[in-house]
């Protein structure tokens, strides 16, 4: 494991519930900024390895960035069980949710 994906696994383990960070977020707190497409490559294929809160994760808009319905309900569902307030069509308010770590 890369240092650059250990840190981004590390960063999403760490977000609370009821909280979401985005995938550009992730990305510059683990060191590169411009990497939030290979954040996503993390999450795909090390979320149920490594148990990772994968449904924390939105993309920079402020929306669910699921194209599958199945996938985009079990995001919403999964947001909506830990208090985030999910819009019609995946939009949650950063402003309110957003976690920005201390470190």
């Amino acid at each position: 494991m890369t240092p650059f994906t250990k840190e981004v696994v590390e960063i999403i383990k760490r977000i609370p519930r009821g909280r979401v960070m985005t995938y550009g977020q992730i990305a510059g707190l683990a060191g590169s900024p411009r990497a939030a497409r290979q954040v996503v490559r993390i999450l795909h294929s090390m979320s149920w390895k490594h148990n990772l809160p994968w449904h924390r994760v939105i993309n920079a808009k402020g929306q669910i960035a699921l194209q599958d319905e199945e996938a985009f309900e079990e995001q919403r569902l999964n947001l909506e069980i830990e208090g985030v307030e999910v819009g019609l069509h995946g939009g949650i308010n950063l402003q309110k949710y957003r976690w920005q770590p201390e470190n």
